[in-house]
């Protein structure tokens, strides 16, 4: 078997509406609408596929999303560019629109912001530096069989 591509993320919400406000509104997500959609879910894609990220409300009195060293899901990666100019406009609409950025990082290949959504999931916007290099750096896949 061979993993082809990520294909999407599902997170639950505590309420679909504040999310779906904040990763099309904010993030600039578009919304993927369709028929006999289940209640309380949301859909997004970038047009790569039919859906990258799909919303799942189970409530306010959900538990929350662990902060600190713990086990699961650390983060999603999102790339938003190729340029640090990018990279800034998108820290400026996000402090425009309140979020709350919790990091940032030179990772050499790619330059990051990290934030948090409504539920405190972690979500990493990024650019990448030089595709090329990277593409290069890691062509040869780790432990890969010969």
């Amino acid at each position: 078997m061979e993993v082809k591509e990520l294909g999407h993320v599902v997170l639950f919400v505590k309420d679909v509406e504040r999310s779906r406000r904040f990763y099309g509104d904010v993030l600039g997500w578009r919304e993927v609408r369709r028929e006999g959609a289940r209640p309380n879910t949301a859909m997004f894609s970038t047009g790569r596929t039919h859906h990258e990220l799909y919303l799942m409300q189970v409530g306010e009195d959900a538990q929350p999303v662990q902060q600190g060293h713990r086990l699961g899901l650390y983060h999603i990666g999102v790339k938003i560019g190729t340029t640090d100019e990018e990279l800034r406009d998108a820290l400026a609409e996000l402090q425009e629109a309140g979020a709350q950025v919790v990091g940032s990082n030179d990772h050499g290949f790619t330059h990051s912001l990290y934030i948090l959504d409504p539920d405190g999931n972690e979500v990493e916007l990024y650019i990448d530096v030089q595709p090329e290099t990277w593409r290069e750096e890691f062509a040869e896949p780790a432990g890969a069989l010969r």
